[in-house]
């Protein structure tokens, strides 16, 4: 039950901020909204309020918002040409459909400045919670429950700290100060190249001493203003990560199986809602980074594919030709259809633990 309401929740709030976005432009540049519909139809409710017919699809998987004359072969009353999408300046009907996104962007910045601003900044503290036998943290006698005090004389306040510090010395001997039960003491140990994986699981060659971290965190209080610039700085990570994943999985340099789709979406979001509000919180930010930047991408039928017709007619002083569109749009919504077919066989593959 818990895993159903948090998809619920998650996929409500990110496509109402996407349509919303879009909805809100429109009504500023006092373009007609007829429809703002959260799934996809059939139609399961709705009811109209003033000129817009607000509905709940069937189908949860987005939404959408339907402008008077979004469509060239719409015929629109003649005293509702000012009211029409199409009759818009160029630059009004650009920021319009880039509204989505950056109202995605703009969600996750306010998400991650909220749990900052309540509960902090998370910190993974510097407790090893295991050591690799054979390291050199092994050799040195590191156990599991040592807390990490500093390196080289560089004072160690997280585990980040520790991992920079251990990269920039390379494979030198290093001067480590822990605690353990209450006593410090110094250790001296050489780091070692090995083969590991980074974020994107990408293989890479690092100097490591063998040692894993533990589970506790730590949360570092800030004032709103600091708050709000650490919401900012975070999502801008997460943008820098989704479009490395992106790049990594069309060169082929990260696997498909990495992947995810709805059934995944609800499996993370049911174990984050277990932990607890700020977890769900985060992942909802990074959901909604990730849905602006794919709905980004020049795919014909996405914004970002809306955007750069409206790009070439803003250069070229004339739209797209309408077959052009047409056929560049029925080509767009083949690669999405596959695209949803993929993640959706590759969260059976990992549900049923299928290996490909």
């Amino acid at each position: 039950m818990v895993t159903i309401i948090a998809t619920i929740i998650v996929l409500g709030v990110l496509i109402f901020v996407h349509e919303f976005g879009h909805f809100l432009l429109a009504k500023i540049f006092g373009v007609r909204v007829e429809i703002f519909s959260l799934g996809f139809p059939p139609k399961l409710v709705g009811k109209k309020w003033g000129e817009t017919d607000y509905r709940l699809g069937v189908i949860p998987l987005g939404g959408y918002v339907k402008l008077l004359g979004e469509n060239p072969n719409d015929e629109v009353p003649p005293e509702l040409l000012d009211r029409s999408f199409i009759y818009q300046p160029v630059w009004k009907r650009f920021l319009i459909v880039l509204a989505g996104p950056l109202f995605n962007l703009l969600f996750a910045v306010l998400a991650l400045t909220t749990i900052f601003a309540v509960v902090g900044i998370p910190h993974l503290a510097p407790d090893i919670g295991r050591v690799q036998p054979g390291s050199p943290a092994a050799q040195a006698g590191l156990q599991a429950g040592d807390r990490i005090l500093a390196v080289d004389g560089q004072p160690v306040k997280e585990w980040l700290d520790l991992s920079q510090l251990i990269r920039q010395a390379g494979e030198r001997p290093v001067v480590i100060k822990l605690e353990r039960e209450g006593r410090a003491f110094t250790v001296t140990l050489t780091p070692k190249r090995s083969e590991t994986t980074d974020l994107l699981g990408q293989k890479i060659s690092v100097p490591i001493i063998g040692v894993a971290a533990g589970d506790r965190l730590f949360f570092e209080p800030v004032n709103p203003f600091r708050a709000l610039w650490e919401g900012g700085a975070q999502t801008y990570r997460f943008m820098h990560l989704t479009v490395q994943s992106i790049y990594l999985l069309v060169v082929r340099k990260i696997p498909l199986q990495t992947l995810g789709g709805p059934i995944m979406i609800a499996q993370v979001a049911g174990q984050q809602a277990e932990m607890g509000w700020g977890y769900l919180l985060n992942f909802m930010a990074l959901l909604s980074v990730n849905l602006a930047l794919l709905n980004l991408l020049p795919i014909p039928i996405l914004d970002g594919g809306h955007l750069v017709f409206l790009s070439w007619e803003a250069i070229r002083r004339r739209p797209v030709p309408l077959k052009h569109r047409e056929v560049a749009q029925a080509v767009g919504l083949m690669m999405i259809l596959c695209l949803m077919l993929l993640v959706v066989y590759q969260d059976l593959l990992r549900v049923f633990k299928v290996r490909p």
